[in-house]
């Protein structure tokens, strides 16, 4: 799914906010560098001392620190370009009665999708699971960005779509595909599941 560009809200800058705003991002990356990208948020009381202290609202600290949380989301995307091959896998895993499979990979010139498929059977399935998925990461060493894209699915079957740059070599032997799972969006909580698919 594309973001959509954001819009200069205003033309309007007061430029003797300039030093200021820079101090501010100068410290947004030192904030970053000594929490190693896990900021975690600061406890109720914090911030309620804090929107006393410099005369802010809680509901605005609250607001702030969170799209801290979520820097990440705003990182250049990119979205898989002319088309070239797909590459053959058929791996696939059992685990507590899932079975967790990769079937192709599409290769494109500047980048790479897999899709993660879950299976299981489904006639147990109460209405209410169908709209409960906890979110995966995809693991293929330094060398690669690899973000989750969508996912999908129905009763028995959930597809998670990931895309990898850059593009993976057409000869993935020795490949090894690490999916984790995570119970909330901000790959805070991991329930621990880690699937591991070795490509020979």
């Amino acid at each position: 799914m594309k973001r959509m560009h954001y819009e200069r809200p205003s033309d309007y800058y007061d430029e003797r906010l300039i030093t200021i705003d820079e101090q501010i991002c100068s410290l947004l990356k030192q904030r970053k560098d000594i929490s190693n990208n896990n900021p975690g948020f600061p406890s109720d009381d914090v911030i309620s001392n804090w929107a006393l202290k410099y005369e802010l609202y809680e509901d605005y600290l609250r607001s702030l620190f969170g799209s801290m949380r979520i820097d990440h989301l705003f990182k250049p995307r990119i979205e898989p370009t002319g088309f070239r091959k797909h590459l053959s896998i058929l791996k696939s895993i059992e685990k507590d009665d899932r079975v967790y499979s990769v079937t192709v990979i599409r290769q494109y010139e500047n980048a790479s999708v897999i899709q993660l498929h879950i299976d299981w059977d489904g006639t147990k399935d109460l209405p209410m699971d169908l709209h409960h998925h906890n979110t995966f990461e995809l693991f293929l060493g330094e060398q690669y960005d690899c973000r989750q894209d969508r996912a999908g699915g129905s009763t028995g079957h959930f597809t998670y779509n990931f895309i990898v740059s850059p593009s993976l070599p057409d000869d993935i032997s020795k490949t090894e595909l690490v999916f984790r799972e995570y119970s909330d969006p901000f790959k805070e909580k991991p329930t621990g599941l880690e699937i591991v698919m070795n490509i020979e």
